[in-house]
């Protein structure tokens, strides 16, 4: 199965620079094949002495090497970890020591000391960029946003999976220990993280299931499933469920309220377009226009958005809390703080309405997130990294029922019919950040009725072209 993603641009304000990644395809693949046991020794000759080093391997007085991994945060359980109570914020015994116990395992499988160091978030970009392209780095292998990771592929700092003799693994395969990344425009993979993950990273469109059945609408689930659930029939049961209650020419309820990012970026997957996914913006295309002329018709002609409040992050994410929103933008961890089985009406989700220009098959639902690896070019012996890390990962030894820990999410999610959704749709991620290329791009104008779609395309279509034309001269 492949899994096609927009990516657009990465502006990182924190230490000035840009950063752009022009790959119209970022997608997820899973092929056949199980992880080869065993892993190559990697333990290469060296003198008696602390610390010693041969290449750009580190080993301990008594022979041990020593895996380093870059991170910016502090992880656990490595090698100095003698007690699950070592990590402050531990939960659960049973799988603590389930981790712990197989850091023991691996340090003696592969006669490894594995430890960490705290980089920092700024901190990773400065290593990464200062002793990786110096031919020397800090560390065996980078934990890193993607925002530090794509570049570093991009200036071809990494090694690929294929160069490590991963292809018939795990990580191409079952995927149930390590899973990849791969840019479209590169020929191999560099990029791989653990598959294990508590929650589902997707914001789906929530909505009052008891407002729909009271209005005598058909659950709008019934209809993504039979293909008919477009932008059209949403806007006809924004309509009908956007009411004046008390009858003094005053909205009580509107049909959907939420951050507009959250609604641009999910409208763009749904027309299957973006804003910055090449070297050309996308802001004018017609899909994108579409976009704009429904957000534009929701909040500005037919009044069925509850207006905007760019002050308050509460009432935009937990309004429907009151029953005063049809729609609304939802996730797990927005029901876990607003609420969701102690609400006296039914939550319903589902994915986002077809647009004209988007199609079932190819639209986006989610974009990638989290922590990913990457092996530092000049790392020696890097399969023996990528198989330290991989069984030190593989603490439930592939037992997913216990690695892929998505119990508290799913009750989130209330029903099992909501969480597949949710589920269905972080597994179809795209990436576009329109909001974050330095431009000052923003759509507050546009939904508060000061300016019209094509205005707010002429304001930002050159300096969003002359971001992309800045990063690519």
């Amino acid at each position: 199965m492949e899994v096609q993603v927009f990516l657009a641009a990465v502006y990182i304000k924190k230490i000035n620079f840009v950063i752009l990644a022009a790959l119209v395809g970022l997608f997820f693949q899973s092929c056949s094949g199980k992880e080869a046991a065993g892993a190559a020794s990697g333990k290469q000759a060296v003198q008696p002495g602390a610390a010693a080093q041969t290449g750009t391997a580190r080993y301990t007085d008594d022979g041990k090497r020593i895996i380093t991994m870059g991170t910016w945060y502090d992880r656990f359980y490595v090698s100095k970890h003698t007690d699950i109570h070592d990590d402050p914020k531990m939960a659960q015994e049973d799988t603590a020591q389930m981790r712990l116990d197989k850091m023991r395992e691996v340090e003696k499988k592969y006669n490894i000391v594995f430890n960490y160091v705290n980089l920092t978030f700024e901190g990773v970009w400065e290593s990464i960029n200062g002793s990786v392209a110096s031919g020397a780095p800090d560390v065996d292998i980078y934990e890193t946003d993607l925002q530090f990771g794509i570049p570093a592929i991009l200036h071809n700092y990494a090694i690929s999976l294929e160069e490590m003799g991963l292809g018939n693994t795990d990580v191409f395969g079952s995927q149930n220990v390590m899973r990849y990344l791969a840019l479209s425009g590169q020929d191999e993979v560099y990029l791989f993280a653990p598959s294990s993950s508590g929650g589902t990273n997707a914001y789906v469109l929530a909505f009052n299931m008891d407002m729909i059945k009271a209005a005598g609408l058909a659950n709008p689930q019934d209809l993504y499933d039979k293909g008919e659930w477009t932008w059209e029939k949403w806007r006809e049961y924004l309509k009908i469920l956007t009411k004046d209650i008390n009858k003094d020419d005053e909205i009580d309820i509107y049909g959907y309220g939420g951050w507009w990012t959250n609604l641009l970026t999910n409208l763009l997957f749904s027309n299957y377009t973006g804003i910055a996914t090449g070297r050309t913006e996308g802001l004018s295309s017609q899909a994108t226009r579409e976009v704009l002329e429904f957000i534009n018709t929701i909040y500005n002609v037919d009044k069925t958005a509850r207006p905007w409040d760019g002050q308050n992050w509460e009432i935009n994410n937990g309004l429907y809390a009151d029953g005063l929103l049809a729609f609304w933008i939802g996730a797990d961890w927005i029901f876990n703080q607003y609420g969701g089985e102690n609400l006296p009406f039914k939550i319903g989700v589902v994915p986002w309405p077809r647009g004209p220009h988007g199609s079932l098959e190819e639209n986006r639902h989610s974009q990638p997130a989290g922590n990913w690896y990457f092996i530092p070019k000049g790392v020696e012996n890097p399969r023996f990294v990528y198989d330290v890390i991989f069984d030190w990962s593989n603490w439930y030894n592939g037992d997913t029922s216990i690695g892929m820990d998505n119990a508290w999410s799913k009750r989130m999610y209330l029903t099992d019919r909501n969480f597949a959704y949710a589920s269905m749709m972080a597994s179809k991620p795209g990436f576009d950040v329109f909001d974050s290329l330095g431009t000052g791009f923003n759509l507050t104008e546009l939904i508060v009725g000061q300016i019209s779609p094509n205005q707010l395309i002429q304001n930002y279509k050159q300096p969003i072209q002359d971001a992309l034309d800045n990063f690519f001269k």
